[in-house]
């Protein structure tokens, strides 16, 4: 085998988008076997061998798990297997995201073993969980933390925001304005001391605070547009009424970003979903430490204990692609975060152009997310070949080299198929 073309699992998580609205959704109908029903929420596609959601070979109950416990090192390459295990380490993801998720953090490999072995009901495993996301469509996020700057400005304009850090505000604003002679750690404690008196308020005042922002901001001056903060208040408090991650738009970098614009989430970051869809990939753990925007668990000392409170501009949060060097018509580029576990490339072709990708040392799972085409493998004796569309999902075995092909389709492109892209996106590992 070269290429197995798989059938993903789709999950229902209260925050998702609804029905066909839903780009998780709508590549799940892909499989004949799924109904989606225009009331219920669709959350997650998930692409990979996690036990929660494991992929199948299309048309079978054989999980991908399966295949590559019958022959690791043909599955997932030597390399891979060496450093990683008999597992697949990455899991790829599609989001579509209706309602904010939890401002949270993922912490490195070290915490992850300590949390583990002190409350292994709660994190159930040790290792770390870097993230990378990709915009699919318009998609807002919080990320890292603003320039200092920006937070001591909000403290003065907001005085709901100001009256739930009384201890650490007047202290921080001094060392923002001192910002040349103060030193790179004191301004990490500053802000260290900040975030975790607002997170630990009082939910009573929190509550009370939040009312008072909400009317006023509610009624903007005549021939004014409302700023995005408050935008996002508003949006915010009202999916979670009365909670302090509402507060975080004013310490934490709020990125807009466009289809194709990624950026990466390492350990102890803080950072939150908002709106949209995008395609997520990550290593292979559940660890999340929660403190906002949630009705689960929340874990406020951990996550202010574990985050490294490096603040910066939105830019600094973005991960600019660069070519694929493994594509041969140059049609791709990869998004390559500073981890082993995974990178991700995306491939665009206009109608009758295509793309060769050389075989890579390690596994890959391709998706298609727009357009239609052909995926041929010219490895071997195994010349595999599909067609293509939205929703398709394959299982590259290491060692494989295959062509991407696009062709006009005006049924999904609405009538403009001769200016139909076709736009996958593979996952990928090289150890």
């Amino acid at each position: 085998m070269t290429i197995v073309r798989l059938s993903c699992a789709v999950n229902n998580y209260h925050w998702g988008k609804p029905g066909l609205s839903s780009k998780a959704a709508q590549f799940a109908a892909t499989n004949p076997d799924v109904t989606i029903d225009p009331t219920q929420a669709y959350a997650e596609l998930w692409m990979g061998t996690h036990p929660s959601g494991p992929s199948k070979v299309y048309g079978t109950d054989t999980k991908l798990s399966t295949l590559i416990e019958k022959d690791p090192t043909g599955a997932l390459g030597p390399l891979v297997e060496r450093e990683f295990g008999a597992r697949l380490p990455f899991l790829f993801k599609v989001l579509s995201i209706e309602t904010a998720l939890s401002i949270q953090a993922h912490p490195d490999k070290a915490l992850a073993e300590r949390l583990h072995h002190e409350r292994p009901a709660v994190y159930r495993d040790d290792n770390h969980k870097p993230e990378m996301s990709i915009a699919l469509t318009q998609f807002t996020a919080m990320s890292g933390f603003r320039p200092l700057e920006q937070v001591a400005g909000f403290l003065d304009a907001y005085r709901e925001f100001r009256a739930l850090v009384p201890r650490s505000a007047d202290e921080f604003g001094e060392i923002v304005s001192a910002s040349s002679s103060a030193d790179e750690g004191e301004k990490k404690a500053a802000l260290r001391r900040l975030f975790a008196e607002l997170m630990s308020a009082n939910g009573d005042d929190v509550a009370a605070q939040l009312d008072h922002l909400v009317k006023r901001i509610s009624q903007p001056k005549s021939g004014h547009s409302l700023p995005v903060v408050d935008e996002l208040v508003l949006r915010l408090s009202t999916e979670y009424p009365g909670d302090v991650g509402v507060f975080c738009v004013f310490m934490l970098n709020v990125l807009q970003l466009s289809p194709g614009e990624a950026f990466y989430m390492g350990p102890n970051d803080p950072h939150a979903y908002l709106f949209g869809d995008c395609i997520e990939c990550m290593a292979t753990s559940d660890n999340v430490v929660r403190a906002g925007l949630t009705p689960k668990m929340r874990d406020v000392d951990v996550l202010v204990d574990m985050l490294t409170y490096d603040f910066g501009t939105p830019h600094s949060k973005l991960l600019e692609p660069t070519v694929f060097s493994h594509g041969t018509c140059g049609r791709s580029v990869v998004y390559d975060p500073p981890i082993d576990e995974f990178a991700v490339a995306c491939t665009r072709l206009l109608p009758d152009q295509e793309e060769t990708v050389e075989p890579l040392q390690g596994p890959q799972i391709v998706i298609v997310v727009q357009g239609s085409g052909r995926l041929t493998s010219s490895s071997g004796a195994d010349d595999s070949s599909f067609d293509v569309h939205p929703g398709c999902v394959y299982f590259v075995y290491p060692g494989t080299s295959y062509t991407l092909r696009a062709v006009a389709d005006s049924k999904d492109s609405g009538g403009q198929g001769q200016q139909q892209q076709l736009v996958a996106y593979a996952a990928f590992c090289l150890a």
